[in-house]
């Protein structure tokens, strides 16, 4: 197994690995160099100077293909490569307002959204435009769902991803040590974006879809990747939203973020502070 001093990283265990993986199989049209530079924002792995540690990273990804745990791409001749931005274009649909009781609209569609799936053009340039955040693509094992009334028009997206790496607010309400976390994250996953179309206006809607997904996630979990989940979190900006859609959903709020990104190593980046929300599944418990 790779040695932490040999890649001066602290911590290289499975998650990493099935990181690498995951990101590999959803993102087959990436350079090598892309997927190092991907990686490196991920892991956050910067010198003192704040440089990215690109050729450690590519060092990483070869020692981990010889070793047999990853396939990386095929070599390309970096000219021939389409840039790094993801690809997205505009797609026709509905936006007559929707503002009536939720009964009304039931029962909802679920549709769990890949690259091959119909509407993957659709969801991508649903979060793009409507989303605050917009969209970038994904990155490690996620899920991907499109909310849909009884009519098949589009009312939501949800988009779960990696759980964060470390979150003082999580891990403390948990009462996880470093080993703990390491064990336990891959059953975790971030509720990264929820979308309620902005035409859209129907009481309870968004606490009712967080029911819904809460209920399923776990078996669309294990049916995707093999394993299950125990748990799930997400981060609310306070300056913007209060919260109530999982609050009324019973997701349990555990605290705030402290102000930094997950690229801030030296404490110099600001960014919103967040309120994190934990939501264990039925029989879950990471305590």
């Amino acid at each position: 197994m790779i040695t932490a001093a040999e890649f001066r990283v602290t911590e290289i265990t499975e998650y990493h690995i099935q990181t690498v993986r995951q990101m590999i199989a959803d993102h087959p049209d990436w350079t090598r160099s892309r997927l190092s530079q991907e990686l490196c924002s991920f892991w956050s792995w910067y010198s003192p100077a704040g440089q990215m540690k690109d050729m450690a990273c590519r060092d990483l990804l070869l020692k981990l293909e010889q070793q047999g745990q990853i396939v990386l791409p095929h070599r390309k001749s970096e000219a021939f490569v389409r840039g790094g931005n993801l690809s997205i274009t505009e797609v026709p649909h509905e936006t007559t307002d929707i503002n009536i009781n939720l009964k009304a609209l039931l029962p909802l569609r679920i549709e769990v959204i890949e690259p091959c799936h119909p509407s993957w053009k659709l969801f991508k340039y649903l979060l793009y435009r409507y989303h605050y955040l917009g969209f970038s693509g994904t990155v490690g094992e996620n899920m991907k769902y499109l909310i849909l009334d009884n009519q098949r028009r589009p009312l939501a997206c949800l988009l779960f991803g990696s759980a964060a790496w470390s979150c003082a607010a999580r891990d403390e309400y948990l009462g996880w040590n470093t080993n703990t976390r390491i064990k336990c994250l891959q059953h975790l996953t971030n509720n990264t974006r929820f979308l309620i179309l902005p035409w859209v206006r129907v009481p309870n809607l968004a606490s009712h879809i967080l029911a819904v997904i809460a209920r399923r996630i776990r078996g669309d979990w294990q049916e995707k990747y093999g394993h299950g989940l125990l748990m799930l979190e997400t981060f609310v900006e306070i300056d913007r939203f209060r919260g109530t859609c999982y609050r009324a959903a019973n997701w349990r709020y555990v605290g705030t973020t402290k102000g930094r990104s997950r690229n801030d190593r030296y404490t110099r980046l600001h960014v919103p502070v967040k309120a994190v929300y934990l939501y264990p599944l039925p029989g879950g418990d990471l305590r």
